[in-house]
């Protein structure tokens, strides 16, 4: 004969709290310690010996930890007052402003109108 229902457990009837100890325990959702990778401070070890990646982690990472700086081209003649050559690594040239002297640029980024105004003045524009 097909087994049509799991026989019903009596082990803790007339108990309470079903081996919880005081009626005050297990109250809540807070004797839990949360579900999953909440409750740190508790699951410490275990977290320590399979999940080092999770330590000292918290919140999210920021988009613009890759994006790179900006600098006008005002700023790099300025940069380059006594110099024929800048190199900005890290940072992407805009085309903001004007070049007095022709200077070779080296940097991590350019946009277009940089690109054409460096060549009108007469450098160059070189990618790192």
């Amino acid at each position: 004969m097909v087994l049509r229902q799991k026989k019903r457990s009596r082990k803790f009837l007339g108990a309470r709290r079903w081996g919880a100890g005081n009626i005050k325990n297990r109250r809540g959702s807070g004797s839990r310690g949360g579900v999953g990778r909440a409750g740190k401070k508790h699951k410490f070890t275990r977290i320590v010996k399979y999940e080092r990646e999770r330590m000292h982690q918290k919140g999210f990472s920021p988009l613009s930890s890759s994006k790179l700086n900006v600098i006008n081209l005002t700023d790099v003649s300025k940069a380059a007052q006594e110099k024929n050559e800048v190199e900005l690594r890290g940072y992407k040239v805009l085309g903001g402003g004007l070049l007095t002297k022709p200077i070779n640029v080296k940097a991590s980024g350019f946009s277009k109108k940089a690109m054409e105004r460096i060549k009108q003045a007469g450098g160059q524009a070189t990618p790192l």
